[in-house]
């Protein structure tokens, strides 16, 4: 693997996992077992380097929402694919999911790039839902704001990762499970006709 590529992958999970202001190029460097100025050379300064791991991260769920999309299904069949394949990410790569919910917390700049980022999927989910909606397969309402709380909601269930230990409930594939479960009838409830 290149260093840019393993400078972004330690820093995406660092951000993602401890918080952009918690994490230090020093930090970084010496984890990788390279110099800051090797960092430095592909990412030239912090604040680009949390740009490129923000650009990777959302080009990555956009993946992962594409192809859960392509499926060509209908109504509540393509929100629990959306939704499964959410969790499968979060599971897979939590730190990237932990890093978008980072970039809220940092506001803007980043937070601006990251909307412009998935402002695409926002678009056709919206459009998307306003369609099902006419057909009659998703109960109406404002399809715009029904994608952010979806995503809020997902989000929330996928990487509250402390919140649900403070509570008990253990962090293992079975519980992420349950938890994606409940989700997935909580919304069914609120979304179908």
């Amino acid at each position: 693997m290149k260093t840019s590529e393993r400078v972004l992958n330690a820093a995406t999970a660092a951000f993602g996992e401890t918080g952009y202001d918690a994490t230090s190029l020093d930090n970084l460097a010496k984890e990788l077992g390279i110099r800051k100025q090797s960092i430095l050379y592909h990412y030239p300064s912090k604040e680009q380097l949390l740009d490129a791991a923000v650009d990777n991260a959302i080009q990555e769920l956009t993946t992962v929402l594409d192809t859960a999309i392509s499926k060509g299904e209908h109504g509540w069949s393509r929100v629990e694919t959306i939704v499964k394949s959410v969790f499968r990410l979060a599971i897979r790569r939590p730190e990237l999911l932990g890093l978008l919910r980072e970039v809220t917390r940092l506001g803007p700049p980043v937070l601006t790039r990251a909307v412009e980022g998935v402002a695409p999927l926002i678009k056709g989910a919206t459009d998307w839902l306003r369609e099902e909606m006419d057909a009659g397969r998703i109960r109406r309402s404002d399809p715009e704001l029904l994608v952010l709380s979806v995503y809020s909601t997902v989000m929330g269930a996928a990487t509250e990762v402390k919140l649900f230990e403070a509570i008990g409930e253990e962090q293992t594939l079975r519980g992420a499970a349950a938890r994606r479960k409940e989700l997935l009838r909580f919304l069914e409830s609120a979304l179908m006709p």
